[in-house]
Formats: structure tokens, sequence, C-alpha cells
């Protein structure tokens, strides 16, 4: 695996144009962090995309949660600061918000960014198994009723292969083997309310097992897993 420092600088995408996944490196905060402040960090995300067409269901981009959070409080704290990162499929998001960065590093809070690593994209011919960076949400209109899927519903898998290929037809990608599955026995997998703008969403923080061509795996490990990705859910590890 491929990791290169960048210390807010375009020019390393000429040289590196297949590169998808970009790390960035935080100060601690100065306010306490509410713990529903997704909707925050997406809406820093789209402050760097600037205007574009992103805000859709269908995202070809994910991004992680905040790391190192300490409860204080009963808010968060980043002594030590923070880091997430943000995948695409497509690198010119990456420049895009690389560029926004150069305008305004700032996140909120007292929250700054200090410094962005760029990886390479790993080789996923022998992976199968992913852990997760932010939860997975699924939810469908079942009988006039939205209803939020978990990884202990059968149809679980099925629902996110269903919404990947979505995806991939936007992009032309088509792979008839794939298959995906929630690993419910992991230690630790459960099920999770996570508030975004005051809307409970019920979510799944459980692995996954992803069978199926090795770009379908990297795909998936650049545009995430589920619904909204866009807005902070189902990115990959």
């Amino acid at each position: 695996m491929y990791f290169t420092k960048v210390f807010l600088c375009l020019w390393i995408f000429r040289y590196f144009r297949w590169i998808m996944r970009i790390h960035i490196k935080c100060s601690r905060n100065n306010l306490p962090v509410e713990f529903n402040h997704q909707h925050k960090l997406t809406g820093v995300i789209h402050k760097w995309l600037g205007e574009n067409e992103l805000h859709g269901e269908l995202s070809l981009y994910s991004f992680s949660m905040l790391t190192d959070g300490r409860i204080v409080n009963k808010k968060l704290d980043f002594l030590r600061g923070t880091s997430f990162f943000i995948s695409s499929y497509d690198t010119d998001i990456q420049k895009k918000i690389i560029s926004g960065i150069q305008k305004s590093p700032e996140l909120f809070n007292g929250i700054s960014v200090q410094e962005i690593i760029i990886q390479e994209t790993p080789d996923f011919s022998n992976q199968d198994f992913f852990k997760i960076a932010s939860p997975v949400f699924i939810k469908r209109n079942i009988d006039d009723n939205i209803k939020h899927i978990t990884f202990n519903d059968d149809c679980a898998g099925e629902y996110l292969v269903e919404t990947l290929r979505q995806k991939m037809k936007l992009v032309g990608l088509v792979d008839d083997s794939l298959e995906i599955s929630f690993v419910r026995d992991y230690y630790g997998a459960k099920e999770k309310l996570v508030s975004y703008r005051d809307i409970r969403n019920k979510v799944s923080w459980c692995p996954v097992v992803i069978k199926g061509k090795e770009e379908t795996k990297v795909f998936a490990w650049n545009v995430g897993l589920g619904n909204s990705t866009g807005i902070g859910f189902g990115a990959l590890k």
C-alpha cells in the first residue's frame, strides 16, 4: 500500500492519476463537538467541492467518521487532533477537495486541516473481507413505508448489491458475479441509531464480505456501500 504526503498541493495528481483516497489530518478542536455532527462534516466537504451536482442518493464518493474523539461532559473532544478520509471513483473530486482545502482549511469547532496524505488504491485481488469506517445505512420503500434494513435482515446483502450495481451502471461497470454479505457473527457487530439533522436512522456497524471482480471491489472501496454515502454512511476501510 502506497501513501504520499501532500502539503495541500495539486501537482501530485500529475503523477498519480488513479489514486482514489485522501486522508485528511486535522488539528484538535477548541470547542466541544456534538455527537451528531455528521451534517457539519458533510457541509464542509460540499464547501470544499464548491458548486457541484453530487448531492444525490447515488454519490460516487464516500467518507469516514472523524477519529480519536474522547467523551468529555457528554460531548466529543479531539485532544490529539483528528483525521478522516475521502474516497472517490472520480479523481477530479479529490482535485476539487484539495483546491477547496487550500482556500478554506477550516472544518468546525476550531478544527482545521493540517496535512493531506494520498493513498494509492490497494490490491484487492485476494481480499474479500472489509471493515467499515462509517455505519452502513440501507433504506427501502416497502408498502409505502420507509424501512431501514440492518445486517440482521436476510435481504440486507441483496440490497447492498442492488445499490452498488446502480452506481456501477452509471460508470459502465458490470459484474454478474457480485455478492455482498454482512459478517453477522463478527465480534462487536451491532445495530445503531444515528441522527442526521434530527432524523433517526437505523444503521449497521458490521464488516462485510464482497465477492466479485477486483475492479468491483475497488469501486466499492471508493464509493462505499448502501444508501447516503454522500452524507457520511457506508465508507469502507
